[in-house]
């Protein structure tokens, strides 16, 4: 049985990058085992985990590398380079991200996700694996690329999935699938998904692993602190990929109401209209004895590797330091 991982999600706000060792130093004190970077609109997602990776000995992954904004080769020289900082502790996620993403703020198309996906997995590899590569596919075509510098050991390659299409590229190709945005009661519905894929493959289904980013709120319930939760939520759920994950998961009744208030304009109704289950769904909060539970009962559904997003409304920076650091050593594995 694989054992399971109690991970962070880096990097961990307050924190510049420079202090992710020391932090990164302690969390392997308590007992987490992974760091899994994000990328979005701060930093990108292989600087956090390269300090880490220099800092200790944890497992390091991208959660996620974006296939649209770096080109075949930056992205395979990117991997090798973690690669060659965390022999043998690095996995590489990659995936399609989002159209804000591709579209809007790097001028890139947002189209044929899964296929993107899958032929850059293909290509990696290969590159990866120090061969010279001639690859011709619907979305990507590569002539000639080879690692002068290729991984001693390999890399895993994990993909980020919401929707069927996704996990069953991840079944078909990854080692493993990233998860990200939905609760505990959707984990089988996702993991079959890309289990089911391997075993059409011809791939052991067991061999994939499953990780996923939990949403963890550390402020304590009161008006304020939900109207933050729910901007959060109302943020991302409008956004096409994750609207139409939601759909698949069968949340359209629940949100329709907030989805139609965001359509005409009206944010403040929107982020009213989201239901308080959806939030219970969604979001990890509670005090850090239901926070842990709450992640536990990840781990038993079908999650193998959990790292946690830790989050705070606290805008003053030495207190917000001080939440997050509490939190980051309540939550952790040896102190349950």
């Amino acid at each position: 049985m694989r054992q399971k991982r109690w991970a962070l999600s880096v990097p961990v706000d307050g924190f510049s990058l420079a202090e992710h060792g020391e932090l990164a130093r302690e969390a392997e004190r308590l007992g987490y085992t992974d760091a899994w970077s994000l990328e979005v609109d701060g930093v990108d997602c292989f600087a956090p985990i390269a300090v880490i990776a220099s800092a200790t000995r944890l497992r390091v992954g991208t959660a996620i590398a974006n296939v649209y904004t770096r080109g075949p080769a930056t992205l395979a020289s990117s991997a090798a380079g973690l690669a060659d900082i965390a022999p043998g502790r690095f996995c590489l996620g990659i995936g399609a991200g989002s159209q804000p993403i591709v579209e809007a703020w790097n001028g890139g198309a947002f189209t044929q996700p899964a296929t993107r996906v899958r032929e850059m997995a293909q290509f990696l590899r290969q590159a990866l694996a120090g061969e010279r590569v001639v690859f011709r596919g619907k979305t990507l075509s590569v002539d000639g690329f080879r690692l002068t510098r290729p991984p001693a050991e390999p890399v895993p390659i994990h993909v980020a999935a919401l929707r069927p299409g996704m996990l069953r590229v991840a079944g078909e190709v990854a080692d493993g699938a990233i998860l990200n945005w939905l609760s505990v009661e959707d984990v089988p519905k996702s993991v079959a998904v890309v289990r089911d894929a391997a075993r059409t493959a011809g791939r052991d289904p067991a061999a994939i692993e499953i990780t996923a980013r939990l949403l963890v709120n550390v402020d304590p319930a009161g008006p304020e602190t939900d109207v933050a939760v729910r901007r959060h939520v109302t943020a991302y759920l409008n956004v096409p990929v994750y609207k139409a994950f939601h759909e698949w998961l069968g949340r359209s009744a629940a949100l329709t109401p907030m989805w139609t208030a965001w359509a005409s304009g009206d944010r403040k109704g929107a982020v009213a209209a989201v239901p308080e289950q959806v939030l219970r769904d969604l979001i990890v909060r509670g005090s850090m004895e239901e926070i842990t539970r709450h992640v536990r009962r990840y781990l038993d559904a079908g999650i193998d590797t959990a790292f946690l997003a830790l989050s705070t409304r606290e805008p003053d920076p030495a207190r917000k330091r001080e939440i997050m650091l509490t939190a980051l050593r309540a939550l952790a594995p040896r102190v349950q």
